[in-house]
């Protein structure tokens, strides 16, 4: 009897048997919270792809109807699209790779009881989390330090972040014993050695998932670009998308009897869905090398340590 009952789990009867009614409410609530995430991006997509006068009539929902990348072609039409797109990637790897250095040489210390003054840095470095001087005062700080018109002003005043570093911080202290490091030291290493033939390799999950909350920050941010900058070189593609889409938005309301029918026009609404998509795509294609290491790296670095 006690064969069969082993019989029954290793080939998998039991848990069908233990499917129950809950299980499928289970099941029906995930495919909503899924749609809820992919329907809203696949009706971008199809509006993006739509003919104008469809999208304003308001016919378009989950198929594209007439079908076409006139959209696509005007965001591609202007030369210096090319030239903000690299830009952008240039400077959102060189944000990240700052960023994650920049956190880590200020989490890994305050993970140690052995500093002294932690209380004390620890509340200094969390300050900027809860309070800022505003934009004036920052605007008037960048202007003092000549990096307004500069691409660094896009890049440094945001590589230190408090929060990051608050998981990093407790993602060190929760799962990397102090053991490792106290054999180090016995064998004669220095902070910097342990940092970085111990602590960096064990800690890929929650580097991945910074990393990632760095480069989507920083490529989906325009905001900096819009006040800071004013030389169209230095412009990132999120900005220069914006001025695309407010481009489109005043040549509606200047001839909105003739849009519908130009072929040199693009209605706003369907400009932005392929804008959206435009800037999108690379963090799409990225984020499925870093999955493995993401939902890790979150539910550890979120425990409180």
């Amino acid at each position: 009897m006690a064969k069969k009952n082993e019989e029954t789990v290793s080939d998998g009867s039991r848990a069908v048997v233990k499917f129950h009614i809950s299980d499928i409410i289970i099941m029906v609530v995930l495919v909503i919270l899924c749609a809820t995430c992919v329907i809203p991006f696949w009706h971008l997509l199809v509006k993006s792809v739509s003919g104008d006068m469809a999208v304003m009539m308001k016919k378009v929902f989950f198929w594209p109807k007439d079908f076409t990348l006139g959209a696509y072609t005007k965001v591609f039409a202007d030369k210096s699209m090319v030239h903000s797109m690299v830009y952008s990637v240039f400077v959102t790897l060189l944000f990240t790779i700052l960023g994650m250095i920049t956190c880590t040489c200020a989490a890994y210390p305050l993970s140690k009881k052995r500093l002294k003054g932690k209380r004390f840095f620890t509340f200094i470095l969390m300050v900027p989390m809860y309070f800022s001087a505003g934009m004036i005062p920052a605007y008037l700080l960048m202007n003092n330090l000549h990096l307004l018109d500069n691409m660094w002003v896009l890049i440094l005043p945001l590589i230190y972040s408090p929060y990051n570093m608050l998981v990093m911080k407790t993602y060190f202290q929760s799962s990397i014993p102090d053991s490792l490091e106290e054999s180090a030291f016995l064998d004669g290493a220095t902070n910097f050695q342990i940092l970085g033939k111990i602590i960096i390799p064990l800690s890929k999950p929650i580097i991945a998932t910074l990393s990632l909350f760095y480069a989507v920050g920083r490529w989906n941010a325009y905001a900096d670009n819009m006040y800071y900058i004013r030389e169209d070189s230095l412009r990132m593609i999120q900005y220069k998308l914006y001025l695309l889409v407010q481009g489109a938005e005043a040549s509606m309301t200047a001839s909105l009897g003739d849009v519908a029918g130009s072929s040199n026009v693009t209605t706003p609404e369907v400009l932005q869905a392929a804008s959206i998509m435009f800037v999108t795509i690379p963090i799409i294609i990225i984020y499925p090398f870093l999955q493995k290491y993401f939902v890790k790296g979150a539910m550890i670095g979120a425990v409180k340590g």
